[in-house]
């Protein structure tokens, strides 16, 4: 039986698997860093790897919207078997992924020592946060293209390459970063600056092995002269619509990163403890969060493929099963992260008294991310039909109405720091009600038609 024959609940499965292990694995390569870091150096390094996230999660805010809006003209262009379209997308995307990786670098290193006083980062992790950040921030346009190069296959209907490609960087890093920390083959002794060292050195050969690897199986989105014609001479009027598409994702991005570095700053007045609970409350939300979210990325590109395809009447089809799918997958693990809550926060800490406050955290919010991974579908649907405007303002109205001020009125209450985790739950559920509501009573009333 072909893949296109098969029922849609197994062509959605078959497609989510690797697109999961992906993010997991992806998580995965951070937590690794996370655990050597805080077991190996110590809990302060801990705290500035945490505190550099929302830096990183704000630079990376474009691109993903860059990644979100091509994502959707590939897989429309894929779905209606335009190959020549699908590459003028993808080399367009990858060169201007490289030109904000540039802009990206220059900006972060020049003014990391302003970025850190914004977020009032605690005096005693100040220098080694400053060192960590510069160097992350130093090779970003390499880390731009290593993102959207995975994203632009998975367009295509591709997500066994990503997944053998974070597979070679989650052992680049298992090697490079416990040898940096500890001087393994005669290396110098980096410190936290190990993690960075070992997560560049893992993209870097990723992107050499998706150069042989794709050109080798001639698959669809090899670097032959039609893609590297793309990226030398990009379509500015199809950047245009990407952007157009992209942008609305990539606001929403910078909003909640925004918001991330606000709920940082309010975390960092309870101390540098408070900070590290918070980072590895953040590891152990993410293997949750981040199987929802594959849900709903899978949801967006099975929607544009289908647009393109001009099969529009199996939008419906396809939402059910992704909101079916999250409950079936992300609930279980919703469980089991309250089952070995303990467990998995002592991964990141050995401080008896930080364990606890990030356990106690961690039961406050966990069970909002099934919320959220209903509101992840519901977007990803719409968003796939070019659709962007509604999901935006939908979600933004959570983060600046419910999550910031929340997190903000709450934290100066009795409650504390559980405040902050309380307001994150909130704006979840009020995300799934607002999407699902426009999804149901005024996405499903406008016509569709493909973009490309």
């Amino acid at each position: 039986m072909s893949f296109q024959s098969k029922p849609l609940w197994q062509r959605f499965l078959i497609f989510l698997l690797p697109l999961m292990a992906s993010n997991i694995l992806q998580s995965l390569s951070g937590t690794l860093n996370s655990i050597y870091v805080g077991q190996l150096v110590g809990v302060d390094a801990l705290a500035a790897t945490a505190t550099f996230f929302p830096i990183m999660f704000f630079l990376l805010s474009f691109l993903i919207g860059l990644s979100s809006g091509s994502t959707v003209l590939i897989g429309q262009a894929w779905g209606a078997k335009n190959i020549d379209k699908v590459k003028q997308v993808a080399g367009t995307t990858l060169a201007t992924a490289f030109v904000l990786g540039v802009l990206v670098a220059i900006v972060g290193v020049i003014w990391t020592d302003q970025i850190l006083s914004v977020l009032g980062v605690p005096a005693d992790i100040a220098p080694i946060t400053a060192s960590y950040a510069r160097v992350m921030l130093g090779c970003m346009p390499g880390f731009f293209l290593f993102i959207v190069a995975t994203s632009v296959l998975r367009g295509v209907g591709d997500t066994i390459t990503p997944l053998f490609s974070l597979l070679l960087s989650l052992a680049v890093g298992l090697v490079v970063t416990p040898a940096l920390i500890l001087g393994w083959f005669g290396l110098p002794q980096l410190g936290v600056i190990a993690a960075a060292v070992g997560s560049i050195a893992g993209f870097l050969s990723v992107l050499v092995f998706l150069f042989v690897y794709l050109r080798v199986r001639n698959m669809p989105l090899a670097p032959d002269g039609k893609l590297w014609a793309a990226m030398l001479h990009p379509d500015f009027a199809l950047l245009g619509l990407i952007l157009r598409l992209g942008l609305p994702a990539g606001l929403q991005m910078v909003v909640s990163s925004i918001s991330g570095i606000v709920v940082v700053g309010l975390v960092n007045r309870f101390g540098s403890s408070a900070t590290a609970a918070y980072g590895a409350l953040g590891q152990v939300m993410s293997y949750v969060q981040f199987p929802a979210m594959s849900i709903g990325i899978a949801a967006s590109i099975f929607g544009a493929q289908a647009i393109g395809a001009g099969k529009s009447d199996q939008l419906g089809a396809i939402t059910r099963t992704g909101l079916v799918l999250n409950l079936l997958i992300t609930g279980p693990l919703i469980a089991l992260a309250y089952l070995f809550s303990q467990h998995l926060v002592a991964l990141f800490i050995t401080d008896p008294e930080v364990i606890d406050v990030a356990e106690t955290l961690l039961h406050v919010v966990l069970w909002s991310i099934l919320a959220f991974g209903g509101s992840v579908v519901f977007s990803g649907i719409m968003r796939s039909s070019g659709t962007v405007i509604a999901p935006m303002v939908l979600s933004l109205i959570c983060i600046l109405c419910i999550e910031l001020p929340g997190a903000i009125v709450l934290s100066q209450t009795s409650m504390g720091l559980t405040g902050i985790w309380v307001a994150y739950a909130a704006s979840f559920v009020m995300m799934f009600v607002l999407q699902g509501c426009w999804y149901r009573f005024v996405w499903r009333k406008k016509t569709i038609t493909a973009l490309v």
